[in-house]
């Protein structure tokens, strides 16, 4: 039952008022045929608008069912549209992006019903009107009359109480129109039909009750229904219409169905609105390339320059200081006389004054426990050991040659230079080195050439620079050139001889290098015992021929050599071994008879069986005692001139001033949990300060005990490399957040333009929308949903850009600056542009938007 009572409707436009109904009442059966007729401009359309809740009313009320209209909210009326009134329109107001079948369904979408129930309701209702067999097509692909059928299967989808028609074969030719009113005819049966016509023939032959309106006025109706035949339907009435919600799929199927039609425009907004995100993807690659490049630069550094601590050091920075006069107050002296300058007493001084013993084992031990979380800021931590490792060539066909420890500069008369204590601090002269314990930093910063990385620790590297080349001293030392040559031509040169230019280049094959063995001696395997003492053998050829035979064998498994991209090796050497090779060795020094017997017998000198001098007995001990001595014995002594026997009371005196802990390290005997010098090798300057904080912490610890000598001193030799690093990553941010905020801007205008362009062209669609029960919001959620599909849309064509310009970008920096891969987006990276770009499209789209969903929907259908 519907029911209008005395309604008022009056337009108005600047000052101007029209009145479309003036005091409109009138009654309607539950099922009936009804033609409304007027002249334009009569109130008929506005009428049906009322009756349908597209427009609404000034005065007076709409009943339905029983129930008053005139506390219905903007949600009330949707879900009346949705549910009570189906709208059949004269230009048929379909959607030109949907199928058939979609524009049927869409109502019914709003409704929350299944995706199944939903598409057997509109096979079934499209069937009822005769377009079973159309259901994919698009309304451009169908004739009027066809259209018109689908507004009218769109209309009857939701089973409403009420259809109402505005002009429905307006467009149609006459054969067609019959099909319509036929259709219709059928319709009324059950429903309430309300037509708006100017065909008063077409009203005459199909309905059953004409109305005329003029001026917003009745001035005729054929059948007027009096009170006392209304009939309320109190089930309709006290039934709660659901809330009406198009869900956010439906919107996205919308949005993205409309943007498939306009595919190159779709593209080019979408192109448009990636250049903001292009430009921020190519500093993101820059910035995240030069950072990664910063973050190789410093961790391959800082494995040449770890922060070092010694068992015995000197603060380096205080002795330079003093060196260059840092700190020292000028003074005015009188320029009557010439003046020294303290330089090197004050160096020596300070070296002495700054000469520290740090206590390694209590600090590895602090290491070792896990409560420093070192690990997180070290790459690697490297204990090392006065440890000489004593390793031969492996063939003896040609002689016992050693090659560690090097002598190449002893025999060139430079013997104290690879031993200096400046050595280690400008890299010196090592041979033998060992590998730091991290492989993936060591396969960052070199390449295999040829063989593969150690895996054992009887298993070496031999090392080369970027041109496979290696220096000769090296190769001297190693034992693959002749050492001999090199005292022969330093022979000739003391007797002022010329010597003659070597250009001969000596070259190895990669199976000459891996054929390579070494054998490797312990210290203590030069000693044989011999009636109680023990004996040094290292100068008897049969029994160092025999040691050797024996003895451990060093292969060399790979040859490697710095990578392209690396900017500062770790290996200081020609040949590399493992850590593990070191505790082998110290191990089984430890394990030999000879050092366990010193170790029981520490008053005892295991060489001489004798004991150890103290300070009482240094004075008789000088000199040679002739009582213990056999006739043979003293003959041989007097036989002996002046020089002879002060040479021999001397190695007397040196062998027994000898001492406990000297014997130890001769014999290369080392404590693994003392070691004598802690490199630790942090992973970039920030990590650098965080291990300085912990030997901070530690000394501070130790201070607070009262144990002062606990605490260690380190040398950090690239500090002052921190200050200019940190100002290039901040000034590159800086730089990335100010264009980052130019782009953001830009891009926003944009997508806001373009959303709202886009409201202006789906008007219409509002309209229709509107029409069978969308609300506000899912206008709203219809527009979120294009803009999130052009925001997605723009940011993945930015990254497959900005990807793309990498190519030529990285080709030109390695062309320039020799470094590959500087511009390289970070994935994440990429997803998070991604996201950004569709949540800033979305917020840009929010006032168009939020205009689309205040249209007027009767002023939206009228849009063409």
């Amino acid at each position: 039952m519907l029911q209008l009572k005395n309604i008022y409707k009056v337009y108005e436009t600047g000052d101007l008022k029209q009145t479309a109904l003036d005091g409109v009442s009138l009654n309607f059966r539950e099922s009936e045929f009804v033609a409304i007729l007027g002249q334009s401009g009569s109130g008929k359309t506005t009428m049906l608008n009322i009756i349908g809740g597209l427009d609404q009313y000034d005065k007076g009320d709409l009943i339905i069912n029983g129930k008053s209209t005139k506390e219905f909210k903007d949600r009330d009326w949707d879900a009346y549209r949705n549910h009570s009134i189906g709208f059949v329109f004269q230009s048929y107001n379909l959607i030109p992006h949907q199928t058939v079948l979609s524009n049927v369904e869409l109502a019914l979408t709003l409704s929350g019903v299944s995706k199944t129930e939903r598409r057997k309701r509109a096979k079934e209702v499209l069937e009822r009107v005769g377009l079973g067999k159309q259901l994919h097509k698009r309304p451009s692909q169908m004739s009027g009359g066809q259209m018109q059928r689908v507004a009218i299967a769109r209309a009857l989808i939701n089973d409403p109480d009420i259809l109402l028609a505005d002009e429905p074969t307006g467009a149609l030719d006459s054969e067609t129109s019959v099909q319509i009113m036929d259709l219709l005819k059928e319709i009324s049966k059950d429903k309430l039909i309300i037509m708006v016509t100017h065909n008063p023939e077409l009203a005459e032959e199909y309905a059953n009750r004409i109305i005329k309106l003029r001026d917003g006025n009745i001035v005729d109706d054929s059948n007027p229904c009096r009170i006392e035949e209304l009939q309320v339907n109190k089930e309709r009435g006290e039934r709660k219409l659901s809330k009406t919600s198009m869900s956010f799929g439906t919107a996205l199927s919308l949005s993205l169905n409309n943007l498939k039609t306009k595919k190159a425009r779709t593209l080019m907004t979408a192109f448009a609105g990636s250049i903001g995100i292009i430009g921020i993807a190519l500093i993101l690659s820059l910035s995240s390339g030069v950072k990664s490049y910063i973050a190789k630069v410093q961790e391959d550094t800082l494995s040449s320059y770890p922060v070092s601590i010694e068992s015995q050091t000197v603060d380096m920075t205080s002795m330079m200081e003093n060196m260059m006069g840092m700190g020292r107050e000028e003074e005015n002296n009188d320029l009557d006389k010439v003046y020294s300058r303290n330089i090197m007493t004050g160096m020596i001084e300070s070296m002495s004054a700054q000469m520290s013993k740090n206590d390694l084992k209590s600090f590895k031990e602090y290491l070792e426990t896990g409560n420093t979380n070192i690990d997180d800021y070290a790459n690697v931590i490297q204990y090392g050991y006065d440890l000489g490792l004593q390793i031969y060539k492996g063939d003896t066909s040609n002689g016992i040659v050693k090659v560690s420890p090097e002598s190449v500069y002893d025999k060139l008369g430079f013997g104290g230079m690879s031993n200096s204590p400046m050595s280690g601090a400008t890299g010196g002269f090592k041979v033998w080195t060992e590998l730091l314990g991290n492989q993936t930093l060591l396969e960052s910063q070199y390449d295999v050439v040829a063989g593969t990385w150690p895996k054992n620790y009887d298993e070496i590297l031999l090392v080369v620079d970027k041109n496979n080349e290696i220096s000769d001293a090296y190769l001297y030392s190693i034992g693959l050139l002749d050492d001999s040559e090199l005292e022969n031509k330093m022979n000739k040169i003391q007797n002022g001889e010329a010597v003659e230019e070597t250009t001969e280049v000596s070259s190895y094959s990669y199976e000459d290098i891996l054929n390579l063995t070494y054998k490797l001696v312990l210290n203590s395997d030069y000693y044989e015992k011999d009636n109680n003492i023990w004996v040094d053998k290292s100068e008897n050829s049969i029994y160092m021929k025999k040691l050797l035979d024996n003895a451990l064998e060093l292969k060399v498994v790979g040859i490697v050599k710095p990578s392209e991209e690396a900017v500062s090796a770790s290996i200081n050497g020609a040949i590399a071994y493992t850590s593990d090779l070191t505790e082998y060795v110290v191990n089984n020094i430890n394990d030999s008879e000879i050092v366990k017997e010193q170790k029981d017998n520490p008053e005892v000198n295991v060489f001489t069986g004798l004991k150890f001098e103290t300070d009482e007995n240094d004075s008789t001990n000088s000199q040679i005692d002739m009582s213990t001595l056999t006739d043979e014995e003293k003959a041989y002594l007097a036989s002996l001139s002046q020089e002879e026997l002060s040479a021999l009371m001397k190695q007397q005196n040196n062998s027994t001033k000898a001492t406990y802990e000297d014997n130890l390290s001769l014999l290369g005997c080392v404590d693994l949990s003392n070691p004598s010098t802690i490199n630790i090798y942090s992973k970039d300057f920030e990590a650098k300060e965080s291990i300085e904080d912990i030997i901070s912490d530690y000394n501070e610890e130790k201070i607070d005990q009262g144990k002062d000598e606990y605490v260690v001193t380190y040398n950090d030799m690239v500090g002052l490399m921190m200050s200019s690093v940190t100002s290039i990553i901040d000034i590159i941010s800086y730089v990335l957040i100010a264009f980052v905020a130019i782009s953001l801007i830009v891009s926003s205008i944009m997508i806001g333009i373009i959303t709202y362009i886009s409201v202006l062209e789906r008007t219409k669609e509002i309209g229709i929308l509107r029409s069978i029960g969308a609300s506000k919001k899912d206008i709203s959620r219809v527009f979120n949903a294009e803009t999130l599909i052009v925001g997605f849309a723009a940011g993945a064509m930015g990254i497959l850009v900005t990807v793309l310009l990498n190519i030529p970008i990285n080709m030109i920096i390695k062309s320039v600056a020799n470094i590959s891969d500087v511009s390289k987006l970070p994935v994440e990276g990429g997803v998070i542009l991604v996201v950004i770009s569709m949540v800033l499209t979305v917020i840009a789209g929010l006032i168009p938007s939020k205009i689309a969903a205040k249209k007027d929907p009767v002023e939206a259908l009228r849009t063409e």
